[in-house]
């Protein structure tokens, strides 16, 4: 019953569909290495039952083989016998010869029965050497199919840690992308173009304030025009001397519009 439960297994285990098995697990890896440790076992138990079954053959051909032997070597001690007894006969010694002929069919009845030992024995041998025969092909079976299903591990895991590490580029190239508004320096790019514009409107700020001061200088610098020409005004209806500037400013303040005066 045991072999019989082991030969099941492997038989179940031969006819099972890998990628199917694969494409229905949540988690492939897991359902692998379950595999590995399922026909790893069962070949250990293969192994031992098909020694067993190796060994118990060996001794039913041993018994087969010594009963074959042994119908053979009555089989010649009764044909022995039987020349001894004819032998004897001849020369006239009955008695002898009788003896002797006895022998033989004891000889005979012997070598009957080992005979019949080691036809009894042929079909079970023949059964057992089947029994091996495909339990031997079974192992070596499942035994090429454990190498499939490492082989298929250490490529999953190998697939595995390819696409981890091509996420991982991913990401980090994502994170340095100059054209992603989103990334950390596309968001340090923001903040600088904000502080820079910030400088700049303190100094557009600056430079208004400085243009409006100096606007105030001009302003100043007119009013001070404008007194000192109506002083030389003054100064020349009083009846005094103007100078050589004051003489060439009157025409033209005389000349000047009631605005410009």
């Amino acid at each position: 019953m045991a072999k019989q439960s082991i030969f099941g297994r492997i038989s179940t285990l031969m006819r099972a569909n890998i990628n199917a098995l694969l494409d229905q697990a949540e988690d492939p890896q897991k359902m692998l290495d379950q595999l590995v440790r399922d026909y790893t076992n069962s070949i250990a138990d293969a192994e031992s039952a098909i020694a067993e079954t190796i060994g118990n053959l060996r001794l039913l051909e041993r018994d087969h083989q010594e009963d074959v032997q042994a119908a053979a070597e009555w089989g010649n001690k009764a044909l022995a016998a039987s020349r001894k007894a004819d032998e004897l006969r001849s020369a006239g010694n009955a008695v002898e010869a009788d003896k002797f002929d006895n022998l033989a069919k004891i000889a005979l009845q012997r070598q009957i029965t080992s005979e019949n030992e080691a036809k009894t024995a042929e079909p079970t041998i023949a059964s057992q050497t089947e029994v091996v025969d495909k339990l031997k092909d079974g192992l070596n079976g499942m035994k090429a199919k454990l190498e499939q299903l490492k082989s298929k591990r250490s490529e999953l895991l190998a697939r595995a840690k390819v696409a981890e590490a091509q996420n991982k580029v991913h990401d980090a190239v994502k994170s340095i992308d100059v054209l992603d508004p989103t990334s950390e320096l596309g968001r340090f790019e923001d903040k600088i173009r904000r502080e820079e514009a910030l400088a700049a409107g303190k100094q557009e700020l600056a430079a208004s304030t400085i243009d409006a001061q100096f606007n105030q200088l001009e302003d100043v610098g007119e009013l001070t025009e404008v007194e000192a020409r109506l002083a030389a005004l003054k100064a020349g209806s009083s009846g005094g001397q103007l100078t050589a500037g004051q003489q060439q400013a009157q025409p033209q303040a005389l000349n000047a519009s009631p605005d410009q005066v």
